[in-house]
């Protein structure tokens, strides 16, 4: 079977992502009935860490072990990586001895050249530019509360990061839209968050315009890994950019919020949000597991029946 590599969210079509969501939904369901489902026994994920992670690491390990798998963990801090060893060089290495690797690193050019000298498949587990398991899981949960996200509307609060970035993608594939309210200074880049088109987004300087009527609100730290340096500063400039509940009131009654985590009460979403009734974050945490569980496997065996 050719390779493939999931190192943006575009990576895959749109029928292999609404694939890869009827498996979540069914692997899950396993799981919740303690049923084993052991299809990547003897199989090895090498996972190569970068920067610190909870939900990354923690749903890849044990959704890998889930699937009756095994799991190495390499920090680039115990490696040769960590003393200079080339990027194309480790992964032709690697790649000789495990069966798929996943990198959550920093620019998204060292992913991208790991990925063209490795010989297996290939997860981005977070760039500063992408975090596309993320959003395989985020619409998988809206596909669980609320059914088709296609036509629907997405509203962005905050920093244009990595997330946003892999929002936008989405976006493209399954033709919904995204409002985008950020800072001055902080707005989208069309290349660097790897897009077509503006078609399928509009910004807006307030942020409450973003959420009118928005069937989800979303938003994420403000200061990503990477640019503590500018924390002060983008403290200052998002002070108006919290998701508190007078900001929720602007969108649909049944809009749902989301947050990749870990978030911080009083900042960009206030705990009235984080904790309140419209709230899916812990699904959401919870569902990157089973999402990336069907991804490790649908990137090693292709498509299997779905039941």
């Amino acid at each position: 079977m050719q390779i493939k590599h999931f190192l943006k969210i575009n990576d895959l079509t749109r029928r292999e992502l609404e694939y890869l969501f009827e498996r979540a939904r069914w692997i899950k369901n396993e799981f919740k009935q303690y049923r084993r489902y052991w299809p990547l026994t003897d199989r090895t994920l090498a996972m190569i860490f970068d920067k610190n992670s909870t939900r990354t690491r923690l749903s890849f390990e044990a959704g890998m072990y889930q699937l009756g798998g095994n799991v190495v963990y390499l920090s680039t801090r115990d490696t040769q990586l960590g003393r200079g060893e080339p990027v194309e060089d480790a992964a032709q290495v690697v790649s000789r001895m495990v069966d798929m690797v996943i990198i959550r690193t920093y620019e998204h050019s060292i992913i991208e050249r790991f990925a063209e000298y490795s010989r297996v498949p290939v997860i981005n587990g977070l760039t500063d530019e992408y975090h596309p398991c993320q959003i395989l899981g985020d619409i998988f949960t809206y596909i669980e509360h609320r059914g088709n996200i296609t036509g629907k509307t997405v509203a962005w609060i905050g920093d244009s990061n990595n997330v946003c970035n892999t929002w936008l993608q989405a976006a493209e594939i399954f033709d919904f839209n995204v409002h985008v309210s950020t800072p001055p200074g902080y707005e989208v880049e069309l290349e660097r968050a790897g897009l077509y088109s503006a078609d399928y987004y509009e910004e807006f300087s307030c942020p409450h315009d973003a959420v009118k009527n928005a069937d989800l609100v979303t938003t994420d730290v403000w200061t990503s890994m990477g640019f503590e340096a500018e924390e002060e500063a983008r403290k200052n400039a998002f002070a108006d950019f919290c998701v508190d509940e007078e900001m929720m009131s602007y969108a649909k009654k049944d809009a749902l919020f989301m947050h990749c985590l870990p978030a911080h009460r009083g900042e960009e979403v206030a705990a009235e949000v984080l904790d309140g009734p419209q709230s899916v974050v812990w699904d959401e945490a919870e569902n990157r597991l089973h999402a990336q569980k069907a991804l490790m496997e649908y990137l090693l065996q292709g498509k299997v029946e779905i039941k």
